[in-house]
């Protein structure tokens, strides 16, 4: 029997910031060695590969790449119908300013937002007043990928924003994200499609902490039900508690590092991947 090969395609090191590399880099190295006994034969690569062209062959990826430019040379595999998770449209969907146009109006209980261009300036009052909260405040996030660095979401006043989307143009980020705060407990989510590995805990209470409460079957609709809209198949997040029985979702990651449930989550995308791409259930 010929042996099938995957391609792991390890993120950027800049879209994994602070202790967020090694843990990005740990979930992976798990999934292919999961995968390797099971009989694959694996190819590691960098996204700077993918970037300068260098793709290889093979029947499986397991693509953690977040740029855009890494993204769109990993599209012709896609439209070839290989098996490759997350899809290059998925991870460009994840995009603060793709994901904002899909989620906004959807069956997703997602915060009023607001694309401005970095450039533009303030925004008309009648728009701030629409994203303030009672205290006055709201967040600003870059429209394009997830935070590379603290500064990339922050809470602040109107007062704040001029100086505050400057900066984000003066670092080359063309859009940016106004959002309503949603006030309540925050939990953290990680999550694979076919729903065997679903888990969550409080955000400020940890993962050794009891969970807050809350109506689980309505965290698993949000959770999944934006997943699918926009196309991700392993993937974690934040939700926000205004109650117990209405999770509001923030934000939702492509392939995210799964560090306080590693080796569980990795025997878990393993199990999923094998059976994606061969069609039998391995054991």
């Amino acid at each position: 029997m010929t042996t099938q090969r995957l391609v792991a395609i390890y993120r950027r090191a800049s879209f994994s910031p602070q202790d967020h590399l090694q843990n990005d880099r740990a979930i992976l190295d798990l999934v292919v060695g999961n995968l390797m006994t099971r009989g694959w034969e694996a190819l590691r690569i960098d996204e700077q590969d993918v970037e300068q062209g260098r793709i290889p062959h093979g029947d499986l990826f397991l693509n953690m790449c977040q740029g855009a430019v890494a993204s769109e040379l990993l599209s012709p595999i896609e439209s070839d119908q290989a098996v490759i998770i997350n899809r290059p449209t998925a991870v460009l969907n994840c995009h603060r300013h793709h994901m904002v146009r899909r989620l906004t109006g959807s069956e997703v209980d997602f915060p009023r937002t607001v694309l401005v261009p970095s450039a533009g300036g303030v925004p008309a009052t009648n728009v701030l007043g629409e994203l303030l909260d009672e205290e006055g405040m709201l967040w600003l996030k870059r429209g394009d990928v997830h935070a590379e660095r603290t500064e990339d979401v922050l809470r602040l006043r109107s007062a704040e924003l001029g100086g505050a989307l400057a900066g984000f143009f003066e670092r080359g980020i063309p859009w940016a994200a106004l959002q309503r705060h949603v006030s309540g407990v925050v939990i953290k989510f990680y999550a694979i499609a076919d729903r065997s590995f679903f888990r969550f805990y409080g955000a400020q209470s940890g993962p050794h902490a009891p969970a807050p409460p809350v109506d689980e079957a309505a965290l698993l609709r949000v959770a999944y039900a934006a997943a699918e809209r926009l196309g991700l198949v392993v993937f974690g997040g934040d939700i926000a508690l205004p109650s117990p029985e209405r999770p509001v979702l923030l934000d939702i990651n492509d392939w995210p590092s799964f560090a306080p449930c590693r080796h569980e989550a990795a025997a878990a995308i393993g199990r999923f991947a094998h059976r994606t791409a061969t069609g039998t259930d391995p054991a």
